[in-house]
C-alpha cells in the first residue's frame, strides 16, 4: 500500500550550488511577406468560439540572416474570428529554401485590438502595428540536413496585416541577443 503522507522537504546542504534558468534571448530567423491575394471562404459559425474563414496563401517570399526562400502557393490560414473581433491564427505554409529545400510550417496566434482598429483593419486600410496586437508562435518541420535544426526550435513572431499581405517576423529562443527582435528579457506585450 503507498504512503499518501507528505515528504519531508530536503534543505539544500552548505555549499551546494544553486541554479538559475537561463534568460530568454531572441535570434532573428527570417521575415516573411505573404501574400494573401485570393478571396477568403466564409464557413460561418463552426464552433462555439467564433466563425470560421479560410484565407488562401497565394506565394510570397522570406529573407533573413538564417533562412531565406519562396512561399508557395498552397498554404492557408484557417482562422476563427470570435464574436469580441479577435482572430485565432492557424496557418499552414510549404516554403521552398534558396537551396531547394522543402520546409513545411504551421503557426498559431492572435489578433487583436481596440473595435475601431479591427474595423480599419478589416476595410483594408494600413493601421500602424502598435495599435492592435499580432503574435504567433512558429513550428517547422523538414527532412533537409542543413536545416535539421528547425525541427528543433522554438520560434514566436510578431506580424502586421497590410491589404492582402501579412508580415510575420519569426524569432527563435537563443542563446545570443537577438537581431531586430525583441532584446533582453521576454515580456508580456498587451493591447491598448
Amino acid at each position: 500500500m503507498t504512503s499518501t503522507a507528505p515528504r519531508p522537504v530536503a534543505e539544500p546542504t552548505v555549499g551546494t550550488p544553486t541554479f538559475e534558468p537561463p534568460v530568454p534571448q531572441l535570434d532573428l530567423i527570417t521575415r516573411f511577406s505573404v501574400e494573401l491575394a485570393d478571396e477568403p471562404w466564409q464557413l460561418g459559425r463552426t464552433t462555439n468560439l467564433g466563425n470560421r474563414r479560410i484565407i488562401p496563401i497565394t506565394g510570397g517570399h522570406f529573407r533573413g540572416p538564417l533562412l531565406r526562400g519562396e512561399i508557395l502557393n498552397n498554404g492557408a490560414d484557417w482562422q476563427v474570428v470570435t464574436a469580441e473581433g479577435t482572430t485565432v491564427v492557424d496557418t499552414r505554409y510549404l516554403l521552398r529554401t534558396h537551396d531547394d529545400s522543402l520546409v513545411y510550417l504551421r503557426t498559431y496566434g492572435f489578433r487583436h485590438g481596440p473595435p475601431e482598429v479591427l474595423a480599419e483593419l478589416a476595410d483594408g486600410r494600413i493601421v500602424e502595428p502598435n495599435r492592435y496586437y499580432f503574435r504567433i508562435n512558429l513550428q517547422f518541420e523538414t527532412a533537409a540536413d542543413n536545416y535539421q535544426w528547425l525541427n528543433n526550435v522554438i520560434a514566436v513572431g510578431s506580424a502586421i496585416r497590410l491589404p492582402h499581405r501579412a508580415t510575420p517576423r519569426p524569432c527563435r529562443w537563443g542563446s545570443r541577443r537577438g537581431s531586430g527582435c525583441m532584446r533582453g528579457r521576454v515580456r508580456p506585450t498587451t493591447a491598448r
